[in-house]
């Protein structure tokens, strides 16, 4: 009882810091509840539904400031979550260790995106077949479809199976590739770590590796992390956060791997 209750003070400063920069944070949750002694399919599957709270919360708050591209999400998004699903199902077949490895590895990836300087592009629109030239409010933006789908195809299949959401690569993939907007890059980004999320989840939960004594609990307090999180970003300008979330990364990656060779 007491672990669960210091790991849902820890997950609701996570739920509020990455809601604010529209990331699902499950590379900090997963870290938190393995260090805490829960099993990496567990703690997989219960990051998947503190993922999926947070993210709703966030939703519905940048939908009411009209922070969410809808269209796009419903275009690039659903490759991103049928790979969820076998990712989060198939990550039965992975030994725990592995799973470790790849969760470090990926924070470190994670981090090399964070760190990398993103620029709105100016104006460009593209014309020929897989070039979705796109208009959202003031905004104007050139999605290529024949970059973009695959590469969330690929986020999607081993963010399912790790337990995170993959927002840390979706928004510099929408931001450097697209020339979407920061902010509206960051609002939909949450509602498609939503859908995400919960295909992993119904992937792992396939598998037995729900466990709603740990996970309930660590959602709802997510949850409320996620709403005042979401509040936080429509009033700040989370690039200040980037580097500081980098460093926290790579030192969390490092402190996985010193857990697996312990």
């Amino acid at each position: 009882m007491d672990s669960v209750l210091i790991m849902s003070i820890i997950i609701l400063v996570i739920a509020i810091l990455m809601s604010m920069v529209g990331k699902g944070g499950g590379n900090f949750y997963v870290l938190v509840m393995v260090l805490a002694g829960v099993s990496m399919h567990n703690a997989a599957t219960t990051s998947q539904l503190i993922m999926m709270g947070t993210s709703v919360a966030a939703m519905l708050i940048f939908h009411k400031y009209k922070k969410i591209d809808w269209k796009l999400a419903l275009i690039i998004d659903p490759p991103t979550d049928i790979m969820a699903f076998f990712g989060g199902y198939f990550s039965s077949y992975i030994e725990g260790n592995t799973l470790k490895l790849l969760f470090a590895f990926f924070l470190i990836l994670i981090s090399i995106f964070m760190m990398i300087p993103v620029k709105q592009k100016a104006e460009n629109q593209k014309k020929g077949f897989g070039y979705w030239n796109r208009t959202f409010g003031e905004y104007n933006y050139s999605v290529n479809l024949w970059v973009i789908l695959p590469l969330t195809a690929t986020i999607g299949f081993f963010s399912g199976a790790i337990g995170i959401s993959g927002g840390a690569f979706k928004i510099p993939l929408m931001v450097m590739l697209c020339g979407i907007p920061m902010e509206i890059a960051i609002g939909t980004s949450s509602a498609m770590v939503a859908a995400t999320a919960l295909m992993g989840f119904i992937g792992h939960s396939l598998n037995g590796d729900f466990n709603p004594q740990l996970a309930i609990p660590l959602a709802i307090v997510a949850i409320v992390g996620g709403i005042v999180g979401s509040k936080f970003a429509i009033k700040s300008k989370p690039k200040n956060l980037k580097t500081i979330f980098a460093i926290t990364n790579l030192i969390a990656a490092g402190v996985m791997i010193i857990n697996i060779l312990n």
